[in-house]
């Protein structure tokens, strides 16, 4: 079995792939504000695993809305980093590659907290697996830490502090904005980490 992982660059993809160590991770440019600063982290992380890395650029920014579009949030948006049909996009454009280098599993790094989006839900997952399932390639999509915190999923994946700094959260900028959703959450799992957790280093 071949496994790839849609690797963003954040906190939850990183550990991901620190954790399950596939032999492939796609990065996907598709017009978010921070896409420079999470193909670095993505790119950076890759090479200390050793793990094939493809980076995808189709700029989709026109068709984006909220924080990581630099846009207003759509009428439909349940919160301002919301991108109207985001991950069902990236899954099928990483799936693209991803059948195109023999892969069988392709991981996301969709963790319990993304809940609050229709498509961070388990629902979503099981329903995207079996839309890739009954095609050409029978790709299954995975997210192994849909269950757990992005806290509990660093703790498990045992990711290093100096591996986990290289992670990018920012939903507006390349550089930490400190005032988006992917900012708040990026310093609250740090705060957790520094009173709850040591990491080998």
């Amino acid at each position: 079995m071949k496994r790839a992982l849609l690797l963003s660059g954040g906190m939850d993809s990183l550990a991901i792939a620190w954790w399950l160590r596939p032999e492939v991770g796609i990065t996907l440019n598709y017009g978010q504000l921070a896409a420079e600063a999470e193909i670095s982290a993505s790119t950076t992380l890759c090479k200390q695993l050793g793990i094939e890395h493809h980076v995808i650029s189709i700029d989709c920014r026109a068709v984006g809305s909220g924080d990581m579009a630099g846009d207003k949030a759509d009428a439909h948006a349940p919160a301002s980093d919301w991108w109207p049909y985001r991950n069902q996009l990236l899954v099928t454009l990483a799936a693209m590659k991803a059948i195109s280098l023999g892969v069988n599993t392709l991981y996301l790094g969709t963790v319990k907290s993304d809940g609050s989006h229709r498509d961070g839900t388990p629902e979503f997952i099981a329903a995207i697996n079996q839309l890739m399932v009954i095609q050409e390639g029978e790709m299954t999509v995975e997210a192994p830490a849909i269950h757990l915190s992005t806290f509990e999923l660093v703790k498990e994946a045992n990711v290093p502090s100096s591996m986990l700094a290289w992670a990018h959260s920012c939903h507006k900028s390349n550089v930490p904005c400190g005032n988006c959703r992917g900012c708040y959450k990026y310093f609250e799992v740090w705060h957790e980490i520094e009173h709850g957790l040591d990491h080998a280093e």
